[in-house]
C-alpha cells in the first residue's frame, strides 16, 4: 500500500485510494439539481463568478458543471482580469470566491476601468484572511520596505497575495509591482534587464523568495544558451552579477504550503521514485529542490497552479497521443500544492483521456497523511478534508486544504446570489473592505491599484512600464543623495 492517498483517473472514470482522496472525489460529479439551481440564480442576478483553484471540491464541482458563461476558475493572476471582462460583457455583479485580497484586487481593477457601478461580493460577512497577507502587514515588513526605500534604484516586487493596504503603503515608499507565482521569475529577470544596476526586493513569501534565489543560483551555473532560453537579455554572468542585489523577506509564509517539508520529501523519494513531481513556488526548500531536480530531468515542474495544471495535461497528451500504439500506460504525479487543485486537473483530463488513441491511466498523489480527514457525523458528508485542529494540515507532514479558502462554501454562494438582485445595503458586509484613509493625496484604493496596473501592463508587453522605470530612477536619485 502506498503511503499517500491518491486519485486514479481513466477514460472510464475515477477511483479514490484512501479516505482523504475519497473526500476530494466525492463531488467530482455534482447533483444536477444543485447545478440547475446555481444556473437559475446566476441568470436571475446577472452575476459573474471568479474563483480560485483552491476552492473546496463540492463548490468547484458545481462551478465546473454549470454552463453559465460568466464563471471562471483560475489562479489569482487571471481572476481580476476575467472579472473586468465579465463587467465589459454585461455582468451586473461579480462574486469572488477566494480570500479577501482577491476581492480587493477585483474591486480595484473594476474601479480603475470605470466599472464602479458593478458590485463585488464575497460570500462571508466576516473577514476571509490569509497568513501570508498578514505577514506583510507586520512591523517587520514595514522595516524591510524602509530599507528598500533607502537603497538606490530599488524595485519592490510584491506577491499579489497581499492586501490593498500593503500594496499602497509599499508604493508610497518604493516603486512597486505586483506578481504572481506564474510571472514572478520573468518579472525579476526583466527588472534586472531594464535596470541592470538595480536592486529587487521580493516579499512577503519567504519560501518563494528562497526558492527564487535557489533558481537564480542554479541559472548562474548553466550555460549561456540555457539562461537565454529563459530570458534573452541574460546570460550566466549577468545572473551571477544580480544575485547580491536580489533580496527577499525572511518572515512570511503560507500555512497551506508550510508543511511540505523534509518528511514529505523523504517519503516521496522512498515510495514515488518514478513519479512526476510538481511543486508550487511557495513550498519549503526541500520540496522545491526535489521538484526542481525533477524538472531538470524532464520529470517535474515548479511554478504556479496554472503551470502545474499545464504540465500534467501536456505530459498526459504526450504519452497518449501516439497513433497506432494501443499499449496502456500509467503516469503518476505528486501534487505539491493545495489539494483543491485536483478538481481542475480532473476536469481538464477527463475530456482528454476520452480522445487519446492510447489508453492512459493517471494517478494524482496527495502528499498528506491518509488520516488527514475529520469525521463530521453527517450522514451525507461523513468525511471532510483537514485534521480536527482546523488548519487543514496533517500532523504527519503535508497540507490538505487552506482553512481560509474553505470559508467559501456552496451554501454561502447560493445565499448571496439569492439576495443579490435586490441587495441594496443588505450585502454591505459581503463587499470587499473599503479603505477610506489616504496616503498623501491619494486614497489607499488608488495607490494600491497602481502596482496591480503595472503588473497587468507587464503581462501584456513583457516590459516594465516606462512610468515604473522612471519612478525607480527618480527615487533612486533621492535615496542616493
Amino acid at each position: 500500500m502506498q503511503p499517500f492517498p491518491s486519485l486514479v483517473l481513466r477514460a472510464g472514470g475515477a477511483a479514490a485510494q484512501g479516505a482523504f482522496a475519497e473526500a476530494q472525489a466525492a463531488f467530482l460529479d455534482p447533483d444536477p439539481a444543485t447545478v440547475r439551481r446555481l444556473r437559475e440564480l446566476l441568470e436571475a442576478s446577472g452575476a459573474g463568478i471568479v474563483a480560485h483553484f483552491y476552492m473546496d471540491a463540492e463548490l468547484q464541482g458545481v462551478l465546473f458543471a454549470c454552463d453559465w458563461p460568466h464563471i471562471h476558475i483560475s489562479d489569482s493572476l487571471v481572476m481580476a482580469d476575467r472579472a473586468l471582462q465579465m463587467g465589459r460583457d454585461g455582468a451586473r455583479a461579480i462574486v469572488v470566491l477566494g480570500v479577501d485580497f482577491m476581492s480587493e484586487n477585483v474591486r480595484a481593477v473594476l474601479d480603475a476601468a470605470g466599472f464602479e457601478h458593478v458590485p463585488v461580493y464575497r460570500v462571508a460577512a466576516e473577514p476571509i484572511g490569509c497568513s501570508l497577507a498578514a505577514a506583510a502587514e507586520a512591523p517587520a515588513y514595514a522595516a524591510y520596505l524602509r530599507r528598500a526605500a533607502q537603497t538606490p534604484d530599488s524595485l519592490h516586487v510584491v506577491y499579489i497575495n497581499t492586501s490593498l493596504r500593503t500594496k499602497a503603503y509599499a508604493q508610497s515608499l518604493v516603486p512597486t509591482i505586483t506578481c504572481t507565482s506564474s510571472n514572478v521569475i520573468q518579472t525579476v529577470l526583466q527588472a534586472f534587464a531594464q535596470v541592470p544596476e538595480g536592486h529587487v526586493w521580493f516579499g512577503p513569501d519567504t519560501y518563494m523568495g528562497e526558492n527564487l534565489r535557489a533558481l537564480l543560483t542554479s541559472l548562474a551555473d548553466m550555460d549561456d544558451a540555457a539562461v537565454r532560453a529563459l530570458h534573452p537579455a541574460h546570460d550566466a554572468a549577468s545572473i551571477r552579477a544580480l544575485l547580491p542585489r536580489f533580496h527577499h523577506f525572511e518572515q512570511g509564509s503560507c500555512i497551506v504550503h508550510h508543511m511540505f517539508g523534509a518528511e514529505v520529501v523523504r517519503r516521496v523519494q522512498e515510495h514515488y521514485a518514478d513519479a512526476h513531481v510538481t511543486a508550487h513556488l511557495e513550498v519549503p526548500g526541500e520540496m522545491f529542490a526535489l521538484a526542481l531536480e525533477a524538472q531538470r530531468a524532464g520529470h517535474g515542474v515548479v511554478g504556479s497552479t496554472s503551470n502545474i495544471l499545464d504540465y500534467i495535461t501536456a505530459q498526459v497528451k504526450k504519452v497518449g497521443d501516439v497513433p497506432g500504439d494501443r499499449s496502456p500506460v500509467r503516469l503518476q504525479f505528486v501534487l505539491g500544492t493545495e489539494a483543491g487543485m485536483v478538481t481542475a486537473i480532473v476536469h481538464q483530463l477527463r475530456a482528454l483521456l476520452q480522445t487519446l488513441p492510447r489508453p492512459v491511466e493517471v494517478e494524482i498523489v496527495f502528499p498528506v497523511a491518509d488520516a488527514a480527514v475529520v469525521a463530521t457525523g453527517d450522514v451525507h458528508l461523513p468525511l471532510v478534508p483537514g485534521v480536527a485542529g482546523g488548519e487543514g494540515c496533517s500532523t504527519a507532514g503535508g497540507c490538505a486544504t487552506c482553512p481560509f479558502m474553505k470559508m467559501n462554501s456552496l451554501d454561502a454562494l447560493l445565499e448571496v446570489l439569492v439576495r443579490a438582485p435586490e441587495a441594496g445595503d443588505k450585502l454591505v458586509a459581503f463587499a470587499p473592505r473599503k479603505y477610506v484613509e489616504k496616503i498623501g493625496e491619494q486614497t489607499i484604493a488608488q495607490l494600491g491599484e497602481l502596482p496591480i496596473r503595472h503588473m497587468r501592463e507587464f503581462s501584456r508587453t513583457k516590459q516594465l512600464p516606462a512610468a515604473l522605470v522612471a519612478d525607480i530612477r527618480s527615487r533612486g536619485l533621492s535615496a542616493a543623495s
